[in-house]
């Protein structure tokens, strides 16, 4: 199956967003809830942002962000799955496919690096 990334990005922050509307709010999980779509969000915006660089680093660079956010999202959703174990399958669903991310996006990184040296 051909995946695009931006698509992919695309889905996965759709996805960590359906999570965690369904969990219950409060004091506690608010701000991490805050936090964590900040990051998943961020991942597509990144990768975005890459494929429109101006150039080889600006492109590695903005991948490295991706990285980034994504293991910053892994993170949030590690915390949070802790607080609603009612929502653990969209959980595991939504944590297998940050650490695929960060598979594909540090592949993508060393690929780049290799490249450069």
């Amino acid at each position: 199956m051909k995946y695009d990334l931006e698509d992919r990005t695309k889905k996965f922050s759709f996805d960590v967003m359906d999570v965690l509307n369904k969990m219950k709010k409060n004091e506690i999980t608010r701000p991490l809830i805050s936090q964590c779509v900040r990051a998943a969000t961020s991942v597509g915006a990144n990768y975005r942002e890459a494929n429109a660089a101006s150039s080889k680093k600006d492109f590695r660079n903005k991948i490295a962000i991706c990285r980034k956010e994504v293991r910053e999202t892994k993170y949030w959703i590690d915390l949070l799955s802790s607080q609603e174990v009612a929502l653990k399958d969209g959980f595991a669903k939504i944590a297998r496919e940050a650490h695929e991310l960060d598979l594909i996006f540090n592949k993508i990184y060393s690929t780049l690096r290799a490249s450069a040296a």
